[in-house]
This record gives C-alpha cells, sequence and structure tokens, in this order.
C-alpha cells in the first residue's frame, strides 16, 4: 500500500441524471446537501450508448455554477471518434477540467455491430490525451475483484496498466465489501509500478435486493456471512439500514486506516447514508 500512502486524500461522490423534473429536484436537494462536506468532487454517469449525455452535462454545469468541481463520465461504447471530440469540444468551451473516462455499456438490443470506433477505455483515454493534451484530469475505472469479463487476474491488472499508460491520472474502483481484496489489487499494481491514486468505491446499503441484483451483474462481491444475514431481515428495513452502516463504515475505516487514499462514494443520489457514513468517520 505505499504506493497509495503518498497520495493526497481525495472524497467524491456519484450520481446519475435523473430522469424526471421531480428526480432532478431531490438530485439538487441531494448534492447541495452533501456539498456542505466539502468533496474534492462530484461526478455525473452516462448512459449506455451515451443516452443520458444532455443531462450529464446538465447536472454537472448546474453543479459547477454553484461553486462545487464536477466531472462527467464519458463512455466510448457506440460513439464514433467524431462524436467523441465533439463532447471534449463541448466540454472544454463550458469550463469542464475533469472526466470520468470509461469503456461504457452497450445499449441494449444494439448488438456487438454498435460499439464504435473506440472499444476500450485505454484508447479513450489516448484519444482524450491527443485531442486536449492535459486540459482534463481523466479518472478511469479499475476492478478490485476483477472485471467480470477478464479471463483472468492477470490480464485484467494489464488491461488496467493499459489506461495508466495511455494516459489515466487517477482511478475510481468498482465497489466492494471485502477490504482485503482492495490491498491485494493494489500489492498487484505495485508490482506493475501502476503508482497513480486508486480511490475505493464505496456502495452505501440503502435497499438489499437492489443491492444483490446489481452486485451479481457487476460481479462485486457480498459476502456470504452478509448476504444471509441481510435476507434474514427480510422487510426489515430499520435492521437492514443499521447494520449497512456498520459493515460499510468498518469497510471505510479500515481502508483510510491502511493508506486508501480517500473514498468515492455512489449514493445512489441519497445523501442520507454517505453523510451518516462521514460523520461517523470523523472526516
Amino acid at each position: 500500500m505505499e504506493s497509495q500512502r503518498k497520495h493526497a486524500r481525495s472524497f467524491s461522490f456519484e450520481f446519475f441524471p435523473p430522469k424526471t423534473p421531480a428526480g432532478e429536484e431531490k438530485l439538487r436537494e441531494t448534492w447541495r446537501q452533501l456539498a456542505q462536506l466539502k468533496p474534492k468532487f462530484f461526478s455525473v454517469t452516462f448512459g449506455a450508448g451515451g443516452s443520458t449525455r444532455e443531462r450529464t452535462l446538465g447536472t454537472v454545469l448546474e453543479i459547477q455554477a454553484a461553486g462545487s468541481a464536477a466531472a462527467p463520465h464519458l463512455s466510448c461504447i457506440g460513439s464514433t471518434r467524431a462524436d467523441i471530440a465533439a463532447i471534449l469540444d463541448l466540454y472544454k468551451s463550458k469550463g469542464v477540467r475533469h472526466i470520468v473516462a470509461l469503456r461504457g455499456d452497450l445499449p441494449s438490443g444494439s448488438g456487438a455491430g454498435g460499439t464504435g470506433e473506440l472499444r476500450y477505455a485505454n484508447e479513450l483515454v489516448a484519444f482524450i490525451r491527443e485531442k486536449t493534451g492535459d486540459h482534463f484530469r481523466i479518472e478511469v475505472a479499475c476492478y478490485p475483484e476483477f472485471h467480470p469479463q477478464a479471463k483472468s487476474a492477470q490480464d485484467d491488472l494489464l488491461a488496467f496498466k493499459r489506461k495508466v499508460e495511455a494516459g489515466a491520472d487517477s482511478a475510481l474502483t468498482q465497489y466492494f465489501f471485502n477490504a482485503d481484496s482492495y490491498f491485494r489489487f493494489i500489492d498487484g499494481c505495485e508490482r506493475m509500478d501502476i503508482n497513480i491514486p486508486v480511490v475505493p468505491g464505496i456502495m452505501p446499503i440503502a435497499n438489499f435486493s437492489q443491492l444483490a441484483r446489481f452486485s451479481d451483474a457487476c460481479g462485486a462481491e457480498i459476502p456470504r456471512w452478509l448476504r444471509l444475514k441481510m435476507q434474514s431481515y427480510g422487510d426489515d428495513a430499520e435492521s437492514i439500514r443499521s447494520l449497512g452502516l456498520d459493515v460499510v463504515t468498518e469497510l471505510c475505516d479500515r481502508l483510510l486506516s491502511q493508506g486508501a487514499p480517500g473514498l468515492h462514494f455512489y449514493t445512489m443520489n441519497q445523501a442520507g447514508l454517505t453523510t451518516t457514513i462521514w460523520q461517523r468517520l470523523g472526516l
């Protein structure tokens, strides 16, 4: 973990662009509440195939106008180089300086033919650098429990190294509940001379059945003891929330005390759980 201790700590919060006026108002309340915690930045996701592009930018610009830093996600799947160049020009013209660069997901029903001209995140990072030099700070994703499509753990680390070599400044991880998976991942990075900050992604537990569905789809492991304990609570939302807060706070505390360079919270557009964890950690 020594490569991570030397980096300044970064705390950040992630949102998804809402689909309705009511959702927009709710998110506005959420980011205003979380802005009081003075995160380094907020990030805003980008739908499959760029399907939420305008809403992503709209949310980013609103957060920026209020005085907080914000980073749009940008995915390359389903886009041409010309599409991406146009988005980068737009972001530059609007004063955006920070991007989360991802391969992204194909919109359902588009088939392999819809992948676009850039197939992998490292190609997207290289393209952003080629077009815009050092204008943007570029975050990339990584997977302590390894990407579900990776052939092997070593292959996954090599894919991450390609993103770093293409020009990534730092990385945000997929969420996980087992701190050792993060520490082992960092050991693997150090052996491959990957020294950029790797900030753990943190998922507060609000709705366990939804979390289980998410986790099964993205390859994030829920420890068996936690899954069984949560299932035993059934519809008892208060017990689920209480155990979730204990487990996630303890995870964050262990990560920070052992040298992780900050935390990136997947807020699900809610402020409550993230704020409670933040206060419990004494941040």
